[in-house]
């Protein structure tokens, strides 16, 4: 599970640093001012959750069975959360109206949520 989660975070964090680099640079160009911090706020909170996708995956006080469940919860998250708001902030320059989709947000936050949450309840749950 441990390798898993770290090369998962790994590339994900390797794809953050490139949409941010894309945000930051070739973003400006197609879409407006609100648009690019609408798209830097994604690319923060996916960054992270990596960070914390690393540190489940090199704790050693969480179950397998915990550090799934908190894996899956962040990932749904990064993909509902940061990637609308990916496809909200591009909304100017894409065919599909991502608009539609905008009540996907809220749920990745909510999933976010769930995952610190499993982490702080197996941390009060830790004997002595």
């Amino acid at each position: 599970m441990n390798k898993t989660i770290i090369s998962t975070a790994a590339s994900l964090g390797l794809l953050t640093v490139i949409l941010g680099a894309f945000g930051a640079h070739g973003l400006k160009n197609l879409v407006d001012y609100d648009a690019v911090t609408t798209f830097e706020t994604g690319v923060r909170y996916q960054m992270y959750h990596v960070f914390f996708l690393l540190y489940i995956g090199i704790v050693n006080f969480l179950t397998d069975a915990q550090k799934k469940s908190i894996f899956i919860a962040t990932l749904i998250g990064i993909l509902l959360f940061s990637g609308s708001i990916y496809g909200l902030a591009t909304n100017a320059v894409t065919s599909f109206d991502f608009k539609t989709i905008g009540f996907v947000t809220p749920i990745g936050g909510i999933f976010f949520i769930i995952a610190w949450g499993l982490l702080l309840k197996a941390t009060i749950s830790l004997k002595k």
